[in-house]
């Protein structure tokens, strides 16, 4: 960040915001641990909801108050943050010290079904498991205390009364982990950019969440199908309640939840991905179901979390319409394709980004993640990923590209890219990128970040060191992507880069066929777009704009329809007007309300934007991409990078003697490749004592 009076400026509203946020979350968190007491429900929340019951948003007013605005507050002012953490800090200074403040790196758990864990995640963990003990023993001890009250008054025992309280408890306590489960899903979510983290990073969060939800709901519905069962009330499984709890609703949403739920466990999950992909499509039947069960003002409690995920996952659907303009193809040995698309000047992205990807021509319903391989700085005009085969989707679009007369264009649909909000690997004295096969596709951008920085910063670059496995040789020529093309004008000598590769399943060198890389030249339709942010360069602030706007058109909805037609009927008292219409319009107006606030803004930067894609159509169509691509093979500093490289043949890297070796005072230690890989490197990590190794897994798609 400058040093400046706009520098000094941004440290202040940063210390500010940073602050307000930290205090209402702490707010929230409260709730959530004053919710199982008595103290809340028979003081402080009858309390809040006589001051905000109203004829416009009823009794419901009060939960929107208490646990959906809050979170709807931080991810509107977060995305605030981040456009002008954007706009004035574009070294990213204050959110790495941000994140750095809240997330530490120390290694806690290396191995096990958890995976990589560190402390901080591991205290985080720990918290919120003590949070849903003290949630569970709370209602459980304050309800069991008319337990004997109650089975007299229904004439059945006492222990079956315990057993419906059991039920009521694991349902209750069930709720706090789904309000909290769609946050790691929103790809584009403000709450996590803030926080330091990525999509693709807190998927395991997601998972961890998603378990333990399920088996809490799993549970809950046991305890009262055995307790209808033993009351001989069992024709209660089939009641769908007009004021009260549904319960055929809630048994509904239980059986798409464990669907998705058991085709969720790992080992199902890589054998037979698109049941798992497909599966999980059902969360849109448990969502449903699981309102029209528990009534829309107790899914207030949840809607924070799936309505940010609600915006996202709407604005990702109006980005993928879009026909990305696909320029060239670059086949490689190995099965191994570089695709290049035309970008937008004013998108940019951090290294190790991701993208989703979607060709009409294989599959129209599948989306693959692939780590952008180009770096935003020195490749202004061209975003690039890499694929290696490795499934039916990859192969048939090798198969596509690599034959004897392949397609003139590629149609192809893009999300994202998605990446983390800002990089602190320039920090380091030295950077160990240690990887395993494809796993070398993140380290492409984050070198050429270094080269650029090398050039145009005063300050020292990290030396790099790069150790890859390969299972084959003809596997080395992933290696040529690492530096730069295009007859660059950056120094590459600025580079202190050396590479270790291991070739682990060859004992002798192989002659590559250089025939078998070549470059497929595409001609794009004049209505292909670039790659290009779906709201454009000031996409943060639009996001603040969506989420406050939709959020007010869904009170005021909400409001007229309450004031004008419920209000008269119900008189706030929840037992005239039917509890599952009012859900469903609960829902519709959710729906509404982000479907016209973030329209609005997707057509308003579409227009905006209009002009310059319509000069990056016209400079595409005047220049020669075959003369452009030459130009580029041409200049590839093949021998730098030769010299630079060692190959071992028929063994794999000693990771723990080389990074024992490691005499610097502060080395980054990045590794990118399958999960015993960086369970590996990262136990190597955690058993040395000395403090000058940061471990960081870098999430990788190829």
């Amino acid at each position: 960040m400058g040093c400046g009076p706009s520098g000094a400026s941004m440290k202040i509203v940063s210390a500010l915001i940073n602050l307000l946020l930290m205090v209402v979350f702490l707010g929230y968190m409260m709730i959530w641990f004053m919710k199982p007491t008595n103290t809340f429900y028979l003081n402080w929340f009858p309390d809040v909801e006589k001051k905000t019951s109203s004829t416009y948003l009823g009794k419901q007013g009060s939960t929107i108050l208490i646990c959906a605005f809050p979170i709807l507050f931080i991810a509107t002012i977060a995305s605030l943050y981040l456009h002008l953490e954007k706009k004035y800090d574009h070294d990213h200074n204050t959110s790495k010290s941000f994140s750095r403040m809240i997330l530490s790196k120390r290694l806690a758990i290396t191995r096990g079904p958890l995976g990589i864990v560190t402390w901080t995640e591991l205290t985080f963990m720990a918290m919120f498991v003590s949070l849903l003990v003290w949630s569970l023993y709370s209602y459980m001890h304050d309800m069991f205390a008319f337990a004997a009250v109650e089975a007299a008054q229904e004439k059945f025992q006492v222990w079956d009364v315990k057993l419906e309280t059991a039920g009521l408890s694991l349902g209750l306590v069930g709720n706090t982990c789904l309000a909290f489960l769609f946050f790691p899903v929103a790809r584009g979510s403000s709450v996590l950019q803030y926080v330091g983290l990525t999509s693709e990073a807190s998927i395991k969060y997601h998972i961890w969440l998603g378990h333990i939800t399920m088996a809490i709901f799993t549970a809950h519905g046991l305890c009262y199908v055995t307790y209808w069962s033993l009351t001989h009330q069992i024709l209660q499984m089939l009641e769908w309640g007009k004021f009260m709890v549904s319960n055929v609703a809630g048994e509904i949403a239980l059986l798409a939840g464990l669907v998705m739920w058991a085709t969720s466990f790992g080992r199902i999950r890589r054998k037979i991905f698109e049941l798992f992909y497909y599966s999980h499509h059902l969360y849109v039947v448990f969502v449903i179901f699981y309102v029209f069960h528990v009534g829309f003002a107790e899914f207030c409690l949840i809607l924070p979390g799936f309505y940010l995920f609600l915006i996202d996952r709407y604005l990702r659907l109006l980005q993928s319409q879009q026909k990305i303009r696909s320029v060239t193809a670059r086949i490689l040995p190995s099965e191994t394709v570089e695709l290049n698309f035309s970008k937008s000047s004013g998108l940019s992205y951090a290294p190790t980004s991701i993208a989703f990807i979607n060709v009409p021509s294989i599959s129209r319903i599948q989306w693959h993640p692939f780590t952008v391989t180009s770096n935003s700085n020195m490749d202004s005009d061209k975003l690039s990923v890499v694929i290696k085969c490795d499934g039916s989707w990859s192969h048939k679009l090798y198969q596509i590209l690599s034959s004897a007369s392949p397609t003139n264009r590629l149609e192809v649909s893009i999300e994202g890219p998605y990446g983390p909000p800002s990089t602190n690997f320039m920090r380091y004295e030295k950077l160990v990128l240690v990887s395993g096969g494809s796993g070398v596709t993140p380290f492409i951008s984050i070198i050429r970040e270094i080269i650029f920085k090398s050039n145009t910063t005063g300050s020292k670059t990290p030396a790099i060191h790069l150790i890859c496995a390969f299972k084959k040789y003809a596997n080395l020529a992933m290696l040529e992507l690492l530096l730069p093309v295009s007859g660059t004008t950056l120094d590459l000598s600025r580079l202190q880069l050396q590479i270790e590769a291991y070739i682990t399943q060859e004992t002798e060198p192989k002659t590559v066929d250089q025939s078998s890389i070549r470059t497929i030249l595409f001609k794009p339709n004049p209505s292909d777009a670039p790659v290009s942010a779906v709201l454009g360069p000031n996409s943060w602030l639009w996001l603040s704009v969506i989420i406050s706007s939709s959020f007010i058109i869904f009170l005021l909805l909400t409001g007229l329809l309450t004031r004008f037609y419920i209000f008269p009927i119900d008189h706030n008292t929840n037992m005239k007007y039917p509890m599952p219409a009012s859900s469903a319009f609960g829902m519709l107006f959710v729906c509404v309300a982000i479907t016209i606030a973030a329209s609005a803004a997707f057509l308003w930067n579409k227009r905006e934007n209009a002009k310059e894609l319509n000069q990056i159509r016209t400079t595409d169509m005047s220049t020669p991409a075959s003369l452009l691509y030459e130009t580029e093979l041409e200049s590839l500093p093949h021998q730098s990078l030769r010299q630079a490289t060692t190959v071992q043949l028929g063994r794999r890297p000693n990771l723990k003697k080389i990074l024992s070796e490691l005499k610097e005072e502060n080395v980054g230690v990045y590794v990118s490749g399958p999960g015993t890989m960086r369970q590996e490197v990262a136990a190597v990590c955690s058993s040395f004592s000395a403090d000058n190794l940061h471990f960081e897994s870098i999430s990788f798609s190829w």
